[in-house]
């Protein structure tokens, strides 16, 4: 019998082949897996950043009457608007521009007053930064540093952008955020509010959740206000 030279070579080929054959499942089941894992991680993380831009600070209703001993003045022919911001805190810019467009339409009627927080004991530099710059470059509007928390803790602010609205007798209209969420400008509830109360139509509410960072971890306690 004779035995063809090509047929140990063509043995060795075939035995081969399921090897080959493994090797490129297991890497296309590496490549499934790695991609199934980099899609799930994605979707989550745009789910945090979903959950943290949708997550209002902690906020309180704020005196119902203008603190007397408050060093803000209040507009006794009109109304007063004080917006509470933490300096360096991103989510304000977009509360600065609904801020803005308020101030455009009722600048006739209304006060507006931003108060930034200022540690105690820090330079004078520590607040002067381009959020400030922003906040006094709007018509009309009254920017101011609060020291240690002083005015924020007596208007009971605790995040920043938390906006305030009282007529001319010192009664409290208004309480909340003017955006509708972290960082994100457009029609809102808290905008709509105020914007109602200073056109004399009753608002919709009268609170709203505010979005953005906390503008201080520790305010004198209420006993220590001055």
């Amino acid at each position: 019998m004779n035995i063809s030279p090509d047929a140990p070579t063509k043995r060795r080929s075939n035995a081969a082949e399921p090897l080959r054959g493994s090797t490129f499942d297991r890497r296309l089941l590496w490549k499934i897996a790695i991609g199934f894992l980099w899609v799930s991680a994605s979707c989550g993380g745009l789910a945090v950043l979903a959950m943290y831009a949708n997550s209002p600070g902690p906020s309180s209703a704020g005196p119902r009457q203008w603190p007397s001993d408050s060093s803000l003045q209040l507009n006794e022919q009109g109304s007063t608007l004080i917006l509470f911001a933490h300096p360096r805190c991103p989510c304000t810019r977009a509360t600065l521009g609904e801020l803005e467009k308020i101030v455009a339409r009722f600048q006739d009627s209304v006060t507006p007053w931003v108060v930034f927080y200022k540690p105690a004991g820090s330079d004078d530099r520590w607040d002067q930064t381009d959020l400030r710059a922003t906040a006094a470059a709007i018509p009309g509007v009254h920017v101011v540093s609060d020291p240690g928390g002083i005015e924020t803790r007596r208007f009971g602010a605790n995040t920043s952008g938390e906006t305030l609205l009282y007529n001319n007798q010192g009664e409290l209209l208004f309480n909340g955020g003017i955006t509708r969420a972290r960082g994100h400008a457009g029609d809102n509830d808290g905008r709509s509010a105020i914007e109602s109360s200073l056109s004399g139509v009753a608002p919709s509410c009268s609170q709203t959740p505010a979005f953005g960072c906390p503008i201080a971890h520790s305010l004198p306690p209420a006993g220590e206000v001055q």
